[in-house]
C-alpha cells in the first residue's frame, strides 16, 4: 500500500474488499489504527470503520490498568 488514498475518494467494491485485507493484515501484525490512518491518508475513523466492517477482533486501548495489586 505504497500509495495514498485521495482524501475524501469514495472506496466500493473489489477495491473496498482489497483495501480491508490488506489494512487487516497490517492491523493483525500489530500496527494501530492510527499508524494506518496516517499510512493511508484516510481518517481514524475510516479506518475504525474498514476494520470493523471486515470482522476484525480489535484491541484494547493500551496504557495503565488500575488493578488488584499482587
Amino acid at each position: 500500500m505504497a500509495e495514498t488514498l485521495k482524501k475524501g475518494t469514495r472506496v466500493t467494491g473489489a477495491e473496498r474488499d482489497k483495501l480491508a485485507d490488506q489494512l487487516k493484515k497490517r492491523y493483525d501484525s500489530g500496527e494501530s489504527i492510527r499508524a494506518l490512518a496516517a499510512a493511508t491518508g484516510r481518517s481514524y475513523g475510516f479506518i475504525h470503520r474498514i476494520l470493523t466492517e471486515s470482522g476484525v477482533n480489535l484491541r484494547g486501548r493500551g496504557g495503565a490498568t488500575r488493578g488488584k495489586k499482587s
